[in-house]
């Protein structure tokens, strides 16, 4: 019988951002905090998350959707290099889904999709004292700014999938 646990690396904005956003959704498991590199030209760490997931619970391609509508998936800027838009797969066939899913989204945006799927080769986890950002005080200035936004936005369009402690 196949596990239904499993895991995706998602990197496209602020950490602590990405970190929120998955540890408010039912089915994630755990969220890692911190930086993670491919290969090639994309060998170099970007920050991102590694999320620990049930597939029976939030299939992959939830998490991509959720991943593409909570970072700036459809433009170009000058920190790309720090925040990396992207999908890190752990399998040639985890990749070639998560490949199909973003082609299959693309009609819902206006513009071109950038975030790319890379294979996942490291992961090196931030300091202990960001972790659980927003979870420790969400009402510090960057929490009520730039997270507080995305977690009502997710609120709105992926209610189901939003654990109730979020909700309130």
């Amino acid at each position: 019988m196949r596990s239904s646990l499993e895991k995706i690396a998602l990197g496209g904005g602020c950490h602590w951002c990405t970190e929120a956003v998955f540890q408010s959704l039912i089915g994630v498991e755990e969220v890692e905090q911190g930086y993670v590199a491919s290969n090639a030209d994309n060998s170099s760490f970007s920050e991102a998350v590694v999320v620990h997931f049930n597939s029976e619970v939030i299939p992959l391609k939830r998490l991509i959707e959720i991943h593409l509508y909570t970072h700036r998936s459809i433009s170009m800027h000058s920190m790309r290099g720090k925040y990396r838009s992207a999908v890190y797969t752990y399998s040639k066939i985890q990749k070639e889904k998560a490949i199909k899913i973003i082609e299959n989204l693309q009609p819902d945006f206006n513009n071109k999709l950038i975030t790319k799927v890379h294979s996942f080769e490291a992961f090196k986890a931030s300091r202990e004292e960001l972790h659980n950002y927003y979870l420790t005080d969400p009402q510090k200035p960057f929490c009520k700014t730039f997270i507080a936004p995305k977690l009502k936005m997710l609120l709105g369009q992926f209610s189901e999938n939003i654990k109730s402690d979020y909700k309130n």
